[in-house]
């Protein structure tokens, strides 16, 4: 095992993104809206974006809300306290979050960079408003590139005798660095049942459209010789279904007769790379709500 650790380079960062949201999922009935909107205000919150959604087939209402906090809101603590009988009334499965503490993430790849390139990428620029402690690989080739942005570099390496210790390490590093979301930006290693339930509801993993028509080795040669016409990519929540988890975001490219196989795996990257991308940002913003096998997403 090796591991790394700097001082993070200075990072540009966005305005303050302070507040709060709530998110929140009930049976559908009348009074929901008013309820969470005037419990807020009365707290004294300034509501600065609203979404909501009723599923029709499922009767589920789903809603987020962000807003300001002003001089005579009360600490979270005591919000949560306060709203509990409003959430107990409605049976709402709901989560109050302080936008002012950054989302912490840990970042596991192999050795394809291009995912992890773009997220270091929109985190350094502070577009991607998020902590990220760790990275952690089953191989060494990427710790220079953890290295160059100051973030700590765990090298676990997995074979199928190691396997159970290894996602035992994982989980301990999780643990240790008070992690939010696990993000698989290409890592090519499939995590066990226990593992993915474990992380249930905080690891997203991406993986290109080919799947499942074109599986094993070159999946962007197979893709070729059958002359497909569009390249894409789906991020999705980790479940012990492999790459069969609730979908945040997909996205596709067309290419024609012209492109050769080097043009689909780069395409085939690009596009992979901004799907998680957004995927990520809209699990650090709170946007996306568990339903059932489904997502809803407050893009």
């Amino acid at each position: 095992m090796s591991e790394s650790t700097l001082t993070a380079p200075q990072r540009k960062t966005e305005p303050d993104a302070g507040g709060l949201v709530i998110t929140l999922s009930c049976a559908d009935r009348p009074g929901i809206v008013r309820a969470v909107v005037d419990f807020f205000f009365r707290n004294g919150c300034d509501i600065v974006e609203s979404n909501q959604f009723g599923e029709p087939s499922s009767g589920l209402f789903f809603m987020r809300v962000q807003m300001r906090t002003g001089d005579s809101t009360p600490a979270l603590a005591e919000l949560e306290a306060a709203f509990a009988p409003i959430a107990a009334e409605f049976a709402m499965d709901y989560e109050i979050s302080d936008l002012g503490r950054p989302v912490r993430l840990l970042l596991m790849v192999s050795k394809f960079d291009h995912c992890l390139q773009d997220l270091l990428y929109r985190w350094s620029s502070g577009l991607l408003p998020a902590e990220i402690p760790v990275i952690v690989s089953n191989h060494p080739d990427l710790e220079p590139l953890a290295a160059r942005h100051g973030i700590e570099f765990r090298h676990i390496p997995v074979t199928k005798e190691t396997k159970a210790a290894a996602e035992a390490e994982l989980l301990a590093i999780v643990e240790e660095h008070d992690v939010d979301l696990v993000v698989l930006a290409r890592y090519m290693q499939i995590l066990s049942e226990d593992l993915c339930k474990e992380l249930d509801g905080r690891a997203i993993n991406i993986h290109h459209s080919f799947l499942p028509s074109f599986k094993g080795a070159n999946p962007y040669r197979q893709a070729h010789e059958r002359g497909v016409k569009l390249v894409g990519a789906t991020a999705h929540y980790v479940t012990s279904d492999l790459d069969e988890g609730p979908i945040i975001e997909q996205n596709v490219a067309r290419v024609d007769h012209q492109a050769s196989v080097q043009d689909l795996v780069a395409l085939g990257r690009d596009t992979e790379s901004h799907t998680l991308a957004r995927a990520v940002l809209w699990h650090v913003q709170r946007r996306v709500l568990l339903n059932g096998h489904r997502t809803v997403v407050f893009r």
